[in-house]
């Protein structure tokens, strides 16, 4: 058996992750998580789980005997990064680097773990290649910045390292209790709930959404191709839809007349993502999940688990 350690395991893409693991069997699951954000009832059943925060010393003897370790765990919503810039720092950069020195010490084969395509918001190219890397807000510069940590970390160990930008990752479990929720299942909630959400802008930008199967294929890639070592690689469909165009979408999918609500634009967004996925398309990866199909599931996930 495989032990692999997830770091934000009560999280949205860490909680899939874990799920995915068990489904696929041969794999012993430690999770970390300090619900700040995750949720603990989506920790699945049977994974050993410790309530610790990634910036404490505590994490370092649940790392003895891992083979892989999946970084998930960080601040990671915009608004609130650029809030305090500070704390966002200290979890995203200080954490990052207590887990890379934790995973050093106990002679772990590799870590993957998460960026994001917010480091592409200072980019005009579409699609957008890994050598572009812009980052403007404080969340993509914290995220940039514990990349540079984790390549020194490869330089200076025998460990492997995988960072993945992901971009607009949705599906059941997406966090909703953000400060300012993912469009998915902000609009979901609403209306279900009846209520008009909130779009913020024209509601023109574009994103690039990829749903969390897809994500998590590339996951288990991660664990058995040599292809990827010491590698970047962005995670998107490779299409990207409008903010208008997925309120519709859903509201067609709920049949719902409800007309949203606009208000000024958020600042340090990007205006459109579109990830260039050829590099991960080189080592087997194809992204298979269409939008309605994924939606569908985000509804009914919503649905029978949030409502």
């Amino acid at each position: 058996m495989k032990r692999v350690l997830i770091t934000g395991i009560a999280g949205f893409i860490g909680s899939n992750l874990a799920m995915r693991l068990q489904e696929e069997g041969d794999f012993e699951i430690i999770g970390i998580d300090n619900l700040s954000a995750g949720l603990p009832e989506q920790i699945p059943q049977g994974i050993e789980f410790h309530r610790l925060d990634i910036r404490s010393d505590r994490i370092y003897p649940l790392f003895k005997n891992v083979d892989f370790v999946f970084h998930l765990a960080g601040k990671n919503c915009i608004a609130d990064c650029q809030a305090d810039p500070v704390e966002t720092a200290d979890i995203n950069v200080r954490g990052s680097v207590n887990v890379f020195e934790a995973a050093k010490q106990a002679n772990v084969k590799k870590v993957i773990y998460a960026e994001s395509s917010s480091i592409y918001e200072g980019s005009s190219i579409l699609p957008t290649p890994e050598c572009e890397a812009k980052p403007n807000s404080f969340y993509a510069t914290s995220k940039w910045a514990s990349m540079g940590f984790a390549e020194a970390y490869q330089r200076y160990s025998d460990m492997k390292f995988t960072a993945l930008r992901y971009f607009c990752v949705y599906g059941p479990a997406q966090d909703y209790r953000r400060t300012i929720p993912p469009v998915m299942s902000a609009f979901i909630i609403h209306l279900l709930q009846g209520k008009r959400p909130t779009i913020y802008g024209d509601g023109e930008k574009r994103r690039d959404f990829v749903f969390v199967d897809d994500v998590n294929d590339f996951h288990l890639l991660c664990m058995t191709h040599p292809g990827t070592d010491g590698k970047v690689f962005n995670l998107g469909s490779g299409t990207n839809h409008s903010v208008n165009e997925i309120f519709k979408e859903v509201a067609k999918l709920l049949h719902s007349d409800l007309e949203p609500i606009y208000k000024e634009n958020l600042p340090g967004e990007a205006q459109d993502t579109l990830g260039c996925i050829e590099e991960a398309k080189k080592v087997g990866w194809i992204p298979k999940t269409r939008l309605e199909e994924g939606l569908k599931r985000s509804i009914e996930f919503i649905r029978e688990r949030v409502l």
